[in-house]
C-alpha cells in the first residue's frame, strides 16, 4: 500500500525567501517615525532597529523548536495548551481574535490610508476623517475579496508581495547612491540630544518589533504531524533560514532608515506625515508618485494576508466552540469562511474609529508580548515537564530565558515608567476572557447558541453558508 505525504523539504534559499517575504510588509513604512520619536536621535534609533532584529531572531528560533516539537496548527494555542493547560491557551485565543488580529489589521489599513492620501495633501497632513474613511473602505474591499474567493485573494497577495520588494529595493539603492555622493551630514553627532528612559526604550522596541511581526509564525512546521516523514535537511535548514533570513531583514530595515536620514534630519522626519513619501519627493522627483503608490500596494498586500489568516482563526474558534457556531460556517458557492471574515472585518472597523496608528501599535505590542513571553516560558517549562517529547530542533536554554526576560521587560516597562489606563483596560480585557471560558467552555452553557439560533438561520439564508464537514484526518 502506498502512503502519500506532503513534501516536507524546504530548501535553505526557499526558507530564507519565505521568511524575508513574510516579515517585510507595512511595518518599515510605519515605524521609523515612532522609533525615532522615542529616542530622539539617529544613533540610538539605528541601534534599536538592530536590537529588534536580534530579539526577533532569538524569538523565532524558540518558536522553531516549539513548532517542530508540537506539530499542530493554531499559533501559540497548542504550545500554551501543552505547557500550561486550557486556561492560558483559551486566553490567547480570546485575545488574538478580539485584540491582536483586529488591531494589526487596523494598523495596516490606517497606514495604507495615510500613504494613499498623502499625495493629495502636499505640504499638510490629510484630514483624520479622510484617513479613517479610506481605511474603512480598504477593510470592506479586502473583506469582500477574501469572502468571495480564495484564488482571488491569493492573486492579490502575489501581486502586492512583488510590489513591496520593489519599493524596498528602490529606497535602499537610492540611499546607497546618496551616501556614495557624500550625503552624511545627518549622521554627524548622531547621539546628540538623545532622550532615553526605560519607558521610551520599551515603546521604541514596540514600534520596531511591529515591523518584524510574523517572524514567530511557524508556517512551515505545523503540517508535519509525523516527524518521521520530515527530512533531516528540513530540520537543518529551518534554523539556518531564521539565522540568515531575519538578520537579512534587519539589514534591510537599517539601510532603509539610513536612506531616510540621508535626505531628512531627525526633526524633518518627525514632522513628516508619511516618511517614505517625503523621501520620494526629495529623491525621485518628478517620479515621486512611485513611492506612495508602491507603499500603498505593500500595505494593502499585508492587510490582505492578515485578513486571510485571521479569518481562518475565527473560523477555527467557532468550530471549537470558543466563538459563536455561525462563525465556523462556510459559503456554499465560494467555499470560504465568509461569516468569520466578515466578523473580523467588522471588529477591525470598530478599532479604527477611536484609534490611531501609534496607540494601536502600543496596545497590540503590549498584548502580543504577554503571550510571546508566556509561550517561550512554556518552552522552558516543557524542557523539564515533557522530557519525553521528541525535539528535532533544540535551542540553547539561554535563548528562551533571554527572550522570556525581554518579554517581561517589554510588558512591564511602559506600565512602570508611563502608567496609562488603556494598559489596564487591555489587561482587564484579557482576564475578562476567563468569564467566557468558564461559562461556555468549562461548564459548556449553550444558552448563547440557543439565543443566537434565529440570527444564525437568518445569516445562513443571507450569506448562503452551511456548517463545514468535520476534518477526520
Amino acid at each position: 500500500q502506498n502512503h502519500f505525504f506532503l513534501q516536507t523539504t524546504v530548501g535553505l534559499i526557499s526558507g530564507i525567501c519565505m521568511i524575508v517575504g513574510t516579515i517585510i510588509g507595512s511595518g518599515i513604512f510605519i515605524s521609523p517615525k515612532s522609533v525615532l520619536a522615542n529616542v530622539a536621535a539617529v544613533g540610538p534609533c539605528l541601534i534599536i532597529w538592530s536590537a529588534c532584529g536580534i530579539l526577533a531572531t532569538l524569538g523565532a528560533l524558540c518558536f522553531a523548536e516549539l513548532g517542530t516539537t508540537i506539530t499542530k496548527s493554531g499559533g501559540e494555542y497548542p504550545y500554551l495548551m501543552e505547557a500550561f493547560g486550557p486556561i492560558p491557551a483559551y486566553l490567547f485565543s480570546w485575545t488574538s481574535l478580539l485584540v491582536i488580529k483586529p488591531s494589526s489589521f487596523a494598523i495596516i489599513c490606517l497606514s495604507f490610508a495615510e500613504y494613499a492620501s498623502a499625495p493629495f495633501y502636499p505640504g499638510c497632513d490629510p484630514p483624520v476623517v479622510v484617513i479613517k474613511c479610506l481605511a474603512a473602505s480598504a477593510i470592506v474591499v479586502i473583506t469582500a475579496v477574501n469572502s468571495l474567493s480564495v484564488k482571488l485573494g491569493s492573486y492579490v497577495q502575489n501581486f502586492f508581495t512583488a510590489t513591496k520588494m520593489i519599493i524596498v529595493l528602490i529606497i535602499i539603492v537610492s540611499g546607497i547612491v546618496l551616501l556614495a555622493q557624500g550625503k552624511t551630514e545627518n549622521f554627524k553627532n548622531s547621539f546628540k540630544d538623545t532622550k532615553i528612559s526605560i519607558g521610551s526604550i520599551s515603546l521604541a522596541f514596540y514600534n520596531g518589533l511591529w515591523a518584524y511581526d510574523g517572524c514567530h509564525y511557524n508556517k512551515y512546521t505545523y503540517q508535519f504531524r509525523n516527524a518521521d516523514t520530515v527530512s533531516f535537511k528540513f530540520f537543518r535548514n529551518l534554523p539556518l533560514s531564521i539565522i540568515i533570513g531575519i538578520p537579512l531583514v534587519s539589514v534591510c530595515y537599517v539601510l532603509i532608515n539610513i536612506s531616510y536620514f540621508t535626505v531628512m534630519t531627525s526633526t524633518e522626519l518627525l514632522q513628516s506625515q508619511a516618511v517614505a513619501v517625503t523621501f520620494g519627493d526629495r529623491v525621485l522627483y518628478p517620479a515621486a508618485w512611485i513611492v506612495p503608490l508602491f507603499v500603498a500596494f505593500s500595505t494593502i498586500g499585508a492587510a490582505n494576508g492578515t485578513c486571510f489568516t485571521a479569518g481562518r482563526l475565527v473560523y477555527v474558534a467557532g468550530r471549537e466552540g470558543h466563538m459563536l457556531k455561525v462563525l465556523s460556517y462556510i459559503s456554499v458557492k465560494r467555499l470560504t469562511p465568509a461569516p468569520a471574515i466578515i466578523f473580523y472585518g467588522a471588529i477591525t472597523i470598530i478599532y479604527i474609529i477611536p484609534g490611531n496608528i501609534d496607540t494601536l501599535i502600543n496596545y497590540f505590542s503590549f498584548a502580543v508580548w504577554i503571550f510571546y513571553g508566556l509561550t517561550v516560558l512554556g518552552l522552558i517549562v516543557m524542557r523539564f515537564t515533557r522530557k519525553e517529547l521528541k525535539r528535532p530542533i533544540t535551542v540553547p536554554i539561554v535563548i528562551p530565558i533571554f527572550v522570556t526576560l525581554s518579554s517581561i521587560f517589554l510588558v512591564l516597562a511602559p506600565i512602570i515608567s508611563q502608567p496609562e489606563l488603556p494598559y489596564l483596560y487591555c489587561a482587564l480585557f484579557i482576564l475578562g476572557g476567563l468569564v467566557f471560558y468558564f461559562l461556555f467552555v468549562h461548564f459548556k452553557f449553550n444558552w448563547a447558541q440557543r439565543i443566537s439560533k434565529p440570527i444564525t438561520m437568518y445569516l445562513q439564508m443571507l450569506l448562503e453558508v452551511v456548517p463545514a464537514e468535520e476534518d477526520t484526518e
